[in-house]
């Protein structure tokens, strides 16, 4: 009688811990971030812009909250994750990337970040 009712609790441990796997969390993302003299607003919508004209698919944006994710629909997934926050007058850009699951260094974002400066017109 007790092996009956042990079996059915091994189970439910072994569910149990077989769907914590799934759980698991992947690094934190670490961002690129720059500051730009045009307002917030400009910002965010020649950022959304830029996505889109880099072949990426705009999944959601938010221009009230300064959010943006796009992704690149080819193998694996690249996913580009958008914040422009006001800073006085001017904006704050915080741009992070995924391949796939992996975070992209910050640092392969800068050419991202150079063709936004191009774009808003204050490349030196």
């Amino acid at each position: 009688m007790t092996r009956l009712v042990k079996a059915p609790l091994a189970l439910a441990v072994l569910l149990g811990l077989a769907s914590l796997v799934g759980c698991a969390t992947t690094q934190p993302l670490d961002a690129r971030e720059l500051r730009f003299a045009a307002a917030p607003e400009r910002t965010f919508r020649e950022a959304v812009d830029l996505m889109i004209a880099q072949g990426y698919t705009i999944r959601h944006a938010d221009l009230a909250l300064g959010r943006a994710e796009a992704s690149l629909a080819r193998w694996p997934e690249y996913r580009l994750l958008l914040r422009v926050e006001p800073a006085g007058a001017a904006s704050a850009v915080s741009v992070s990337a995924l391949r796939g699951s992996t975070p992209l260094a910050p640092y392969l974002l800068d050419p991202w970040l150079v063709e936004l400066q191009q774009r808003l017109g204050e490349a030196p």
